[in-house]
């Protein structure tokens, strides 16, 4: 039964996508070489400071956090899928925000301000898209302050980038073993009819949205937590595997551990976006102040697993085991503990 469930999981097209990011972390690791800025000024200076800023910055988080005073500026962004902007654009506007938002969250940031870049064969087929934005905008509290607009284009696409803050940082590169894994989500909510997507947002209370996301910051400033993602469009497995790369750890994940909705199938949910969702890397002694943060919220907040000594995923469930992926032999995204 495990077996049939971790070879459905591998074949998922949330997983296999992360592969495509091995393409632009090679690029990217390559490009630090070579990292001088062309303009006017001091060249060498100004490709020194250059190096110097990107050195600072890890490769595989979130958000891209660049030292600034005694704090982080942190960017991001995210491109929909095409096939959800050509079927239904007002939630991919809202979505783009949301994810932004929530990439800045899961790094113990604040959002700032949110630019868009819209492609669209008319000015009528924008109209849906800003809409959704606007909503999400105005839910988070993000403004929206810029982007680009092309509305004689060939085709219809959305991408949308993000600036936040933060004074301490949750990285993807500091889980240690020994750490108990937690899933903090949101199961107030519905699942998509077509697409791995449990809608926990569009319906909520904004004011629910925001305090929910506040905890984040809180567990980062307070030194609760270290470590963690957000769960991704490849799920609590996708993120799992990325979390461990990262950190250049492995992983025990108990399957029933994991808090699920009751109307979705495991298999599904363990590849599913759940709108709020986080994946964290907590030290043992750390645990229940943690969960009670978000209990607090009437949110889940559940011990899925343990950060090991090793660099594969094992999942166990009812009884059994099995080694899901040996991130040595197999990597996911290419980016590994050595790039920070």
């Amino acid at each position: 039964m495990l077996e049939e469930l971790a070879n459905q999981l591998r074949r998922s097209f949330g997983i296999l996508q992360k592969q495509d990011i091995q393409v632009v972390a090679q690029f990217c690791a390559g490009g630090r070489e070579d990292t001088g800025i062309q303009g006017h000024g001091d060249t060498e200076t100004t490709q020194a400071k250059s190096q110097n800023l990107t050195s600072k910055i890890h490769l595989g988080d979130d958000c891209a956090a660049i030292p600034d005073g005694d704090g982080y500026l942190l960017m991001a962004a995210e491109g929909m899928l095409p096939a959800l902007v050509e079927a239904e654009p007002w939630f991919a506007g809202w979505c783009a925000v949301m994810v932004n938002v929530s990439d800045i969250c899961a790094m113990g940031g604040r959002p700032i301000a949110v630019v868009d870049t819209i492609w669209n064969q008319s000015t009528e087929l924008s109209a849906p898209l800003l809409a959704g934005m606007q909503a999400a905008a105005a839910a988070y509290q993000v403004p929206i302050v810029g982007g680009h607009t092309n509305c004689h284009s060939p085709y219809n696409a959305l991408s949308v980038a993000i600036l936040g803050r933060a004074q301490r940082l949750i990285t993807s590169f500091d889980a240690k073993p020994g750490d108990r894994l937690l899933a903090a989500i949101n199961l107030r909510g519905k699942p998509h009819p077509q697409y791995p997507f449990w809608n926990a947002a569009t319906e909520a209370d904004p004011g629910h949205l925001r305090q929910d996301l506040a905890i984040l910051p809180q567990l980062a400033e307070s030194g609760l937590c270290h470590a963690g993602k957000d769960i991704s469009m490849g799920g609590i497995i996708g993120t799992s595997l990325m979390l461990l790369e990262t950190s250049g750890c492995g992983a025990i994940l108990d399957l029933d551990a994991i808090p699920h909705p009751k109307d979705v199938p495991l298999e599904r949910w363990l590849i599913s976006f759940p709108s709020y969702g986080f994946l964290l890397s907590v030290q043992p002694d750390k645990v229940a102040a943690v969960q009670a943060l978000f209990h607090q919220r009437d949110l889940a907040c559940a011990v899925v697993g343990a950060i090991q000594p090793t660099h594969h995923l094992e999942l166990h469930s009812q009884g059994e085991f099995i080694r899901f992926w040996d991130l040595q032999q197999d990597p996911l995204t290419g980016i590994t503990a050595a790039e920070k």
